[in-house]
């Protein structure tokens, strides 16, 4: 391939198309008109020599060749933003920058008490802006509209950077007049009632099926590798009303150690090892390779380790 005939502008085009796979989706975030994205499609096939996007049933999909030239066309992106950004200190004490955060119950439970207090001693004029997982979607934090993404994930698109912010292992949280109290074991785990909370992703939120036990998170996979289920009574998206909840006599949340440890409830509740083997988990924070050299955003980012560092010990 000649060089000098790659535009950069194509490449940007084809940054969005192959994250919408859709024309006219990429033309109006572009703000430039279908027609025009047809071109930069065509321009883009003959540069490549590929289709890139096919026309199939389920609408336009990315070739093979495609798959493999989209994270390396967002690494060429980030390094030409990164060269044309102006390098000036980030001075924390003078900034008022809006930090935009994703963040799970279980993150924000956790680690956001300590991240405000840090904030507020360090950089009182920053505002934190905290949104639950399903008021964003991975385009906003691949496009630096969201600076940063805390939860457990089963999946991040390949151009994300991250890095683990703890690991994390289970408790059950129990009243301490729950008939079971004495005689905890798999059988009487079973035998009780659950409050289920939701291993929260990425995107708009819908409802659980309890059919579906291999979509219902970490606890009811493990139980089905040893072919058992337990009775879930209640399904909750936050784990302080599930820590409410265990209050009542006969219900038990089985739920990460760290969310219950930090619970101002916990002296009226009993805690104990689960009575079957669920495998610990990564909390980890993921953004957009367009904010890793930002020098507010790598303020912040060392602001969430050294934080993390704190709550975890």
């Amino acid at each position: 391939m000649n060089t000098g005939r790659v535009d950069l502008n194509l490449l940007v085009h084809l940054d969005v198309l192959l994250r919408e796979e859709n024309v006219t989706k990429a033309a109006e975030q572009l703000g430039i008109t279908q027609p025009a994205m047809s071109n930069g499609l065509k321009r883009l096939r003959d540069l490549f020599q590929d289709p890139l996007l096919i026309r199939t049933s389920e609408g336009m999909t990315a070739t093979e060749r495609a798959k493999e030239l989209q994270p390396q066309i967002r690494e060429i992106l980030s390094r030409v933003d990164q060269a044309v950004q102006p390098t000036v200190d980030f001075e924390e004490g003078k900034s008022s920058r809006v930090f935009r955060i994703m963040a799970s119950d279980y993150a924000e439970s956790t680690l956001m008490p300590e991240m405000l207090k840090e904030v507020r001693q360090k950089a009182p004029n920053i505002t934190l802006d905290v949104l639950t997982p399903s008021d964003v979607s991975f385009a906003d934090v691949e496009q630096g509209r969201v600076d940063m993404a805390i939860n457990r994930f089963d999946h991040l698109p390949q151009s994300f950077h991250q890095k683990t912010v703890w690991t994390d292992s289970f408790s059950c949280v129990m009243s301490p007049n729950n008939p079971i109290i004495n005689d905890f074991d798999l059988d009487s785990y079973l035998s009780a009632k659950h409050i289920w909370v939701s291993k929260t992703g990425v995107g708009v939120g819908v409802g659980v099926n309890p059919r579906q036990v291999q979509k219902l998170g970490w606890v009811d996979e493990a139980l089905s590798k040893i072919d058992k289920k337990r009775n879930i009574s209640v399904f909750t998206r936050h784990y302080q009303i599930a820590i409410l909840l265990a209050q009542d006599n006969d219900l038990i949340a089985t739920l990460p150690t760290r969310a219950i440890g930090l619970n101002t409830q916990i002296n009226k509740l009993q805690v104990k090892d689960p009575p079957f083997e669920i495998p610990s988990f990564e909390l980890k924070m993921a953004w957009s390779p367009l904010l890793h050299s930002n020098p507010a955003h790598i303020w912040l980012r060392n602001l969430i380790t050294k934080v993390a560092e704190r709550v975890k010990d």
